[in-house]
């Protein structure tokens, strides 16, 4: 009885010894990302959208691990991602550009996805990602000095789609997200508005200063126009 219990004992042993050495080989996984800077802003109030046009900065993407805790720089190892290029683009290696195109806020996105142990990045099968904001502060018309005066034109949104709208000549940019859009020109400028849906939203029309699906202006006094996305 004795040597039963012994034979009962060493498997125990060697089980516990087994299951500690398959622990501690395991590899390090990716449990988290955190990209810096965590927020970024371009521009002014008093500046056109434009103006901020290829303005960049570098991202840096640091991974926390355990097995055991540590945190790495994996900023070329990730996968960059944009939620609104058509405002904030980023690159291969987290350089971030302002297209000078609409403003407003977005999410700039770092990924890792993996199934295994490649290159110290296993995150055992899970998809792990980091954000950051990117903002790009809309031009409100407020120059600040002289040239007060000026006529405006104010954009305002309706319906439940999204989309941009944009003028030329330059000024006016911003997104149907924007707290406010507007823009002062020359009196008697022709300014011509372009909406432009985003993803599977559909332009509905222009009320209110401009009527149909085209916008122009020749600015004279304060206009303010309506840009329906559906």
């Amino acid at each position: 009885m004795s040597r039963k219990w012994f034979s009962i004992t060493v498997l125990i042993i060697a089980a516990i010894v087994l299951l500690s050495v398959s622990s501690c080989g395991e590899g390090q996984q990716l449990v988290s990302i955190a990209i810096q800077p965590g927020v970024e802003t371009f521009g002014a109030a008093d500046t056109p959208v434009i103006d901020d046009a290829g303005a960049t900065v570098q991202l840096r993407a640091l991974g926390t691990y355990v097995h055991p805790p540590v945190t790495k720089d994996i900023t070329d190892q990730v996968t960059w991602a944009s939620n609104t290029p058509a405002m904030v683009t980023v690159n291969s290696t987290g350089l971030i550009t302002v297209t000078g195109g609409p403003c407003g806020g977005t999410l700039i996105s770092a990924t890792v996805q993996t199934n295994a142990d490649t290159s110290g990045l296993s995150a055992s099968g899970a998809i792990v990602t980091g954000y950051m904001s990117a903002n790009v502060v809309c031009f409100t018309g407020t120059t600040g000095g002289g040239g007060g005066g000026e006529p405006t034109i104010a954009v305002s949104f309706a319906g439940a789609g999204t989309g941009i709208v944009t003028s030329t000549p330059a000024g006016l940019s911003c997104a149907n997200t924007d707290i406010s859009c507007v823009a002062s020109f020359p009196t008697g400028t022709p300014v011509t508005l372009t909406a432009t849906p985003v993803g599977t939203s559909v332009f509905g029309g222009w009320t209110g200063g401009c009527t149909g699906g085209t916008c122009t202006i020749v600015l004279q006094t304060d206009t303010t126009a309506t840009a329906t996305f559906n």
